[in-house]
């Protein structure tokens, strides 16, 4: 199924989603890599404040390229979403409604996504430059000095995504591959 949905998500939102749904989200998402997903988790253990806000909004995993002239960002393609594993459970519990990137997730992380009805979706890796044209502007909002793995605030229109996990904790990277290995084995 394809939807449009406008970003900050809310829970009620996102229950609506089923793993292989086409979504195009419109709105406000952040950027963070591993290096800004550590900060944010040892801010959280002092008890300090995060940089942004993470009830209902949506996290993309991504360091973009520099900007071409008359652009809003470079290349915004999807980095591995295992490398935030370790933190992505406690920004969930925290109300991290969304996360964009590349690849299987750990039980743990399911579990969390479940909890909180949460989704993960998938952007396609390799296609940076396809997905950059979606993102209308971007603004480092906190820690500039980790350069591309800064966190950003990102206006996206129709930012092309596939549910991968929903709140139900069904994975499409565990139920996919059996109706192509049918059809496959149908050729």
């Amino acid at each position: 199924m394809e939807r449009h949905i406008a970003v900050p998500l809310t829970s009620e939102e996102a229950e609506t989603l089923h793993a292989g749904d086409y979504v195009y989200l419109t709105g406000t998402i952040y950027t963070a890599r591993d290096a800004a997903h550590k900060r944010m988790y040892e801010a959280l253990e002092k008890g300090e404040q995060l940089p942004l806000e993470l009830k209902d909004n949506v996290i993309y995993y991504m360091g973009p390229s520099p900007a071409r002239e008359g652009r809003a960002i470079g290349s915004a393609g999807p980095t591995t979403a295992s490398r935030m594993d370790k933190y992505a459970p406690v920004l969930l519990d925290k109300g991290l409604r969304g996360m964009i990137g590349k690849g299987r997730r750990r039980q743990t992380v399911k579990e969390a996504i479940v909890r909180n009805k949460a989704v993960y979706f998938a952007a396609i890796g390799g296609a940076g430059a396809l997905l950059s044209r979606a993102i209308v502007s971007s603004e480092v909002i906190a820690y500039d000095d980790l350069g591309t793995e800064a966190i950003r605030k990102l206006q996206v229109k129709d930012f092309p995504v596939i549910v991968v996990m929903d709140t139900m904790g069904n994975d499409l990277y565990e139920t996919a591959s059996l109706p192509y290995r049918r059809e496959f084995a149908e050729i």
